[in-house]
């Protein structure tokens, strides 16, 4: 489930007497001027009565949010909440059945082509293909995205990842950790300004998890890139999240600050949150905006 442009001319090179495919100092897409210089104050995600039915079954129902621009927000919620379908949706490869999706100002219903390419989406339970090496699966995602001189993009991401060693593996070969790392790469080789992330630490260890946690936050600070990322794992919430959205049974049944969300259920950690809105066990949430 990558978010690709559809198209090579779709990339950032597509036109040079644009600026929206202009390389900002030879590195990446000057995003910002090509979008408009209004929008900067504007969410960079606003969803508005999304809804998904496959057949008689209803998957997301009536959902509506928005992401601020540079912000990390956490979309929480049991298996079968739909949080996959609603990222499936914001990245244009499921047509919603009902609603409206707007990322970095563009409809992605009519004009997905315009932003896919500052766009970038990674999930461990999403593979590369097996048999090409770690070097040559970045390299068609570099190609596909049109990043000026892949080589050394990949080396950068390579080093910074710490898997240069393992760029001549093939991708199969690779340990659980080790995938989610180079596909962690993968989502970043194009520089994107708002990152899909799905699990982006399963299968680490606590030390390479929070290596990797801290090197997003730093990402978000450097490029003032927006995250949003589905995790069941809480204390990351806690950590990273500026925002938490919680979905039930296809609907955002609640959200805040993730210390507004504890104060508000009366808990201690979110993981206690989780479970009571995940079991319907907890007390109703007050009315009236977040605690915190």
């Amino acid at each position: 489930m990558d978010a690709i442009p559809h198209t090579r001319a779709a990339g950032p090179s597509a036109s040079r007497s644009s600026t929206a495919s202009r390389p900002r100092d030879g590195h990446g897409p000057a995003l910002g001027p090509a979008l408009g210089p209004d929008l900067a104050a504007d969410p960079a995600i606003r969803v508005s009565g999304l809804g998904k039915r496959f057949g008689t079954v209803v998957a997301v129902e009536e959902v509506s949010f928005t992401v601020p621009r540079g912000s990390v927000t956490g979309l929480l919620g049991g298996n079968g909440a739909g949080k996959t379908t609603t990222l499936s949706m914001m990245l244009g490869l499921l047509l919603p059945s009902a609603g409206r999706i707007e990322i970095l100002g563009t409809d992605m219903l009519r004009d997905r082509h315009r932003v896919l390419p500052w766009m970038n989406f990674s999930s461990p339970y999403v593979d590369l293909p097996h048999r090409l090496t770690v070097r040559q699966n970045l390299t068609i995602y570099a190609e596909l995205y049109s990043v000026p001189r892949p080589r050394d993009r990949i080396a950068d991401l390579a080093r910074e990842l710490d898997f240069a060693a393992l760029l001549g593996r093939p991708f199969g070969k690779l340990s659980a950790g080790q995938k989610t790392r180079v596909s962690l790469a993968k989502a970043l080789i194009n520089r994107p300004m708002a990152l899909l992330l799905d699990e982006p630490t399963a299968s680490l260890d606590p030390d390479t998890a929070e290596w990797v946690r801290d090197w997003l936050l730093r990402y978000r600070r450097e490029t003032g890139a927006t995250i949003l990322l589905a995790s069941h794992n809480m204390t990351e919430v806690e950590r990273i999240c500026d925002h938490v959205l919680m979905m039930r049974q296809g609907r955002i049944v609640d959200e805040g600050t993730p210390q507004g969300l504890i104060a508000r259920y009366g808990r201690q950690t979110m993981e206690e949150v989780f479970l009571d809105i995940a079991r319907r066990q907890g007390r109703a949430a007050e009315a009236g905006g977040d605690a915190a």
